[in-house]
């Protein structure tokens, strides 16, 4: 499928990009055009919009606001019960003020991360591996899923910087945690596919994928 194999080259490239040679500024510049590229190419390789998850509004932004709704009731409980507090802890965070704390969020988060990652795995990639928008096919969804735990290679390399996951694995070598980080990437990314599915739309998802990366980093800060 030529299509899938210049997907994955357009992701590989804009992982490495994004992570390793482009300014901090341009991230999210980087994620968008990505996006872009992806959704083209699958148009151009005859995937309806419907099945790219990128046709409604009204259902897939009720669903994926429930699913905040959700989101933000397990960061309360976690906010609100002390021994909970380490999990966003994280040395990653630093000390940004309200400024960059928006610019985190609303620029590098919602663009470089939450986009991409929506449009790529949720939409573009399950399409191509011949999903539907009316059914649920496990083939497809893990396929993409799976591409997903590799795509977090770069960022996994520094989860050991989260205190949570270094009094739980202090002594682990640090590519078992890269290991475990990518398969519980792969892990939600099923289970961001359903959100996906449910509503319809990658709209859900990513509603669902921006609320958790916004207020996981907004608690991190909050907590530090």
């Amino acid at each position: 499928m030529p299509a899938v194999v210049v997907a994955l080259l357009t992701l590989a490239a804009s992982t490495i990009l994004a992570n390793r040679v482009l300014p901090g500024w341009a991230y999210p510049l980087c994620g968008l055009v990505a996006a872009i590229v992806l959704v083209l190419l699958g148009r151009a390789a005859g995937c309806p919009w419907r099945d790219l998850g990128l046709r409604g509004f009204r259902r897939p932004a009720l669903v994926g606001l429930a699913g905040a709704g959700l989101v933000a009731l397990v960061f309360g409980i976690a906010l609100a019960v002390p021994a909970l507090r380490t999990v966003y802890q994280d040395g990653r965070v630093g000390d940004p003020d309200v400024g960059q704390l928006l610019w985190l969020t609303c620029g590098r988060i919602l663009f470089g991360t939450v986009l991409i990652e929506e449009v790529a795995f949720r939409g573009v990639l399950p399409a191509l591996f011949g999903a539907t928008d009316d059914r649920w096919r496990w083939g497809p969804i893990v396929a993409a899923a799976a591409l997903f735990g590799l795509w977090h290679f770069l960022p996994a390399l520094a989860i050991g910087r989260n205190a949570a996951v270094h009094a739980a694995f202090g002594s682990t070598p640090a590519v078992v945690l890269q290991l475990l980080a990518m398969t519980a990437a792969g892990v939600a990314g099923v289970f961001m596919h359903w959100w996906r599915h449910t509503g319809r739309g990658v709209l859900a998802s990513a509603i669902v994928h921006f609320t958790t990366n916004a207020g996981g980093l907004t608690l991190a800060v909050l907590v530090r």
